[in-house]
């Protein structure tokens, strides 16, 4: 079991900057790769990001969020810039254990946190 927990969400004007933090513990492990999502109500939870030996991005994030990890704190950040209203949603980190490249589809990832709101005004 892994389990994971989010913080650093709240409330940003458009074009300013929130951090993300996921906090892993259990059996986690630096070689399983870790992702964040997002969803809004009605919608279907979206890749944002995830980090293996390498990070991906979705388009829509590339070059405004940046992610990374801490290896001896078991934590994985979320460093978000410019961020737009369309940007509003409940993130949530959330664990790969496969070890393999990055996946992107949240079914393929077996642990998750509880999320944390995110709402950018306009």
């Amino acid at each position: 079991q892994v389990q994971l927990v989010e913080s650093g969400g709240g409330l940003v004007e458009a074009g300013g900057s929130l951090r993300l933090s996921c906090a892993a513990s259990g059996r986690s492990s630096r070689y399983h790769a870790m992702g964040w999502f997002r969803q809004d109500p009605g919608k279907e939870r979206e890749f944002v990001a995830a980090i293996s030996w390498y990070t991906f991005y979705a388009d829509s994030v590339k070059g405004r969020f940046t992610i990374s990890r801490d290896n001896a704190k078991n934590t994985v950040y979320l460093q978000m810039n410019r961020l737009k209203p369309e940007d509003t949603a409940v993130y949530y980190c959330a664990v790969d254990t496969t070890g393999g490249a990055i996946r992107r589809h949240s079914y393929e990832y077996e642990y998750w946190g509880q999320g944390t709101q995110v709402t950018v005004s306009s």
